[in-house]
C-alpha cells in the first residue's frame, strides 16, 4: 500500500466522512456542554453563558464533593475485587488447552449480549429479601436446626427460633456487588491478553529453579502482565466511576453515585450548567487516568 503522502486526496476522501460524523455527533455536542458548565442557570429553561466557575466551585461543596469522594471509593472497591476475580480466571483461560480457549472466552463475553437492565433486574432477584440467597440461606438455617435437635444440642438456642432474611439491597455493598457483576468482562479480557503473550519458558525455568508456584506467580507472571493489569483497572474503573444504572436500581438514599446526581440535575432540577460541570470533572478524572496510563508505558519503554 502506497503512503498517504503518495495518495492525499484519496487519503482526505476517505477520512471526510468519519471526522464529519465525529465532529457532528461528538465534538460539537461535548463543546456545548463544555460551555455550559461555565454558565449559569437563568429561570426555568435558560442559560446565561458568562464564563464563571461557580458551577465547578459548587461542585466541590461538602455535599458533592462527599458523593464525588464516595463514587471513587465504590468504584476502586469494585475495580479491586474485579481484579482479586479475573486475576485468576484470566491465568486459567490462558493455560487451558488451545481447543478450550475459545469457548472459555465465550463464556466471559456471553453477558454482553443481554441487556444492562435485564442483567441488573436478575441480579435483584437473586439479592431481594425472599431471592434465591436469602432462600438457599433459609433452607441451611433450617437444615443445621433440624440436625442440633435431632443431636439434643438445642437448635433453637444456638441458630435461633427463626431465620432473618438479609438485607443485600439497597446498600454500598449491593451497589458494589453489582457493579463486579457488570464490569467483571471488561478486567478478564486485558488480563487474558497479557498473560496468553507471556514467555512460557521463563515460568518453567522460575519453577525448575525451585521459586515455587507463589512466588513464581509475584516474581515473574505479575511484572510480565503489569500492561494487562494496568489496563483492566482503568478500563474497569472509569466506566465504573460513571455508573448509573447500577447504583439507581440497586443503591438506596444514601448509595447514590455521582452519576446519578448529574442525572437529577439535568432532568429534575433543570440545572444543565451544574449538571455539565459535573460530567466534565468525570471527563478530566479520566483523562488523568489515561495519562498515567500513558507515563507508565512510556517508563517501560513504550510496552503496552
Amino acid at each position: 500500500m502506497e503512503p498517504w503522502r503518495k495518495a492525499p486526496l484519496l487519503f482526505l476522501v476517505s477520512l471526510a466522512p468519519p471526522a464529519l460524523w465525529l465532529a457532528v455527533f461528538f465534538l460539537l455536542p461535548l463543546s456545548l456542554l463544555w460551555a455550559y458548565s461555565f454558565g449559569e442557570k437563568t429561570g426555568i429553561t435558560g442559560i446565561d453563558l458568562d464564563w464563571t466557575l461557580t458551577n465547578y466551585a459548587r461542585a466541590l461543596d461538602p455535599l458533592y464533593f462527599g458523593i464525588l469522594l464516595k463514587s471513587l471509593w465504590i468504584a476502586g472497591a469494585a475495580t479491586l475485587i474485579c481484579l482479586i476475580v479475573g486475576l485468576p480466571v484470566a491465568l486459567a483461560i490462558s493455560f487451558a488447552p488451545a481447543r478450550v480457549q475459545p469457548w472459555l472466552l465465550l463464556l466471559i463475553i456471553l453477558p454482553f449480549w443481554t441487556n444492562l437492565l435485564i442483567r441488573t433486574y436478575a441480579l435483584i432477584a437473586v439479592l431481594r429479601g425472599n431471592g434465591h440467597v436469602n432462600s438457599t440461606l433459609e433452607w441451611l438455617w433450617g437444615i443445621g436446626n433440624g440436625f442440633l435437635g435431632l443431636i439434643g444440642l438445642g437448635g433453637h438456642q444456638l441458630l435461633g427460633t427463626g431465620f432473618t432474611p438479609l438485607q443485600l439491597l439497597y446498600n454500598d455493598g449491593a451497589v458494589v456487588t453489582g457493579l463486579v457483576y457488570v464490569h467483571l468482562p471488561f478486567m478478564v479480557l486485558p488480563l487474558y491478553a497479557a498473560l496468553d503473550r507471556l514467555d512460557r519458558s521463563l515460568i518453567e525455568a522460575s519453577l525448575d529453579l525451585g521459586a515455587g508456584h507463589v512466588r513464581t506467580f509475584f516474581t515473574i507472571i505479575a511484572p510480565l502482565a503489569l500492561p494487562g493489569i494496568v489496563s483492566g483497572i482503568i478500563i474497569t474503573f472509569i466506566p465504573a466511576l460513571g455508573a448509573y444504572l447500577t447504583p439507581d436500581l440497586l443503591g438506596g438514599s444514601d448509595s447514590q453515585m455521582i452519576a446519578n446526581v448529574i442525572e437529577r440535575q439535568f432532568k429534575s432540577a433543570n440545572d444543565w450548567p451544574f449538571g455539565a460541570a459535573l460530567s466534565f470533572l468525570l471527563m478530566y478524572i479520566t483523562f488523568f487516568g489515561l495519562a498515567m496510563r500513558s507515563l507508565l508505558s512510556n517508563g517501560r519503554g513504550g510496552a503496552a
